[in-house]
């Protein structure tokens, strides 16, 4: 019985610790409307321009999110998004982010169309990545929550390339 007991508290811990939200390792921060509920622990780009300054200062790629509040796509995505905390834990410490729910002045943003959810990476020498893509041939730059694995290893691309390039 104590055993049982053991590993029952034992696995409490764990499921208490995989739910646990992402924490950068600075410490907790209060969270940020710019967020919009993609990362609350994130330190997310105003704009375009100061997003691209910030990659290009810092010599991080960049990853650019066009979303709407009331979109269903956006919102299941939004969910899988913010909680994982791989993804989290890379953007916080290797990236630089926006969230945008408008569209810019910069056609490249939108290589094949402007729809919701579209996710562009830019690398520091402001180019975008428009070889990154996932597997949509109608919506090239869409992700949907089943497709978090594919965004994860989009990242890595991101940021493989960008050291090889530099």
């Amino acid at each position: 019985f104590k055993m049982i007991k053991a590993a029952l508290s034992v696995l409490l811990v764990l499921v208490a610790m995989s739910s646990a939200k992402y924490i950068p390792k600075s410490g907790k921060r209060i969270p940020q409307t710019l967020s919009r509920g993609w990362g609350d622990q994130l330190i997310w780009a105003q704009t375009y321009e100061e997003a691209l300054y910030w990659a290009r200062s810092r010599n991080k790629p960049l990853m650019v999110l066009f979303h709407l509040e009331d979109c269903p796509h956006s919102l299941e995505l939004r969910k899988v998004f913010s909680e994982d905390n791989g993804i989290q834990r890379m953007l916080d410490e290797e990236f630089i982010v926006l969230n945008l729910m408008y569209e810019t002045t910069d056609k490249h943003l939108s290589p094949d169309g402007q729809y919701v959810p579209r996710i562009i990476f830019v690398d520091p020498t402001m180019t975008v990545r428009a070889d990154i893509v996932g597997r949509y041939s109608n919506r090239m730059y869409a992700y949907e929550p089943l497709d978090i694995k594919l965004f994860k290893s989009n990242m890595e691309k991101a940021k493989k390339l960008l050291k090889s390039e530099l």
